[in-house]
């Protein structure tokens, strides 16, 4: 059993896998996961657990180059994100952001029941 980090095998395995530039969504509990987008789901009751603490989660883990959320995300918790990221999210009309979670290669459904609570990782590499 893993002693650090992330626990859930099948997000383990995702973040393994993603290669530089590939996507994963971290979304809220509504969203409408893409066909053909791999889908794990956390959520377990209302608002757990919450968008946050999964992306701070995978930040630990995960090379991220840059990331995305939709304009009409609220602006104290795009701020929050930006501070789990240690950068400044890109910020797209909620449909083309709908459009280019067509394109990640998996999505984390959280128990989020904030609207916009959806941020895209594209991987990084961990070498120049």
């Amino acid at each position: 059993m893993k002693k650090h980090g992330l626990l859930h095998p099948q997000l383990v395995a995702v973040v393994a896998a993603l290669g530089h530039g590939d996507g994963l969504l971290i979304c809220d509990a509504a969203y409408p996961v893409p066909p053909g987008v791999v889908r794990i789901d956390l959520g377990y009751r209302p608002n757990d657990p919450r968008m946050l603490d999964v992306l701070e989660a995978v930040v630990s883990e995960l090379s991220i180059e840059s990331a995305t959320i939709a304009s009409e995300m609220a602006g104290d918790l795009a701020t929050r994100v930006g501070d789990v990221l240690g950068m400044h999210p890109e910020r797209i009309a909620h449909v083309e952001f709908l459009e280019r979670s067509r394109e990640c290669r998996a999505a984390v459904v959280t128990g989020e029941f904030t609207p916009f609570a959806n941020v895209i990782l594209s991987g990084g590499v961990t070498f120049a």
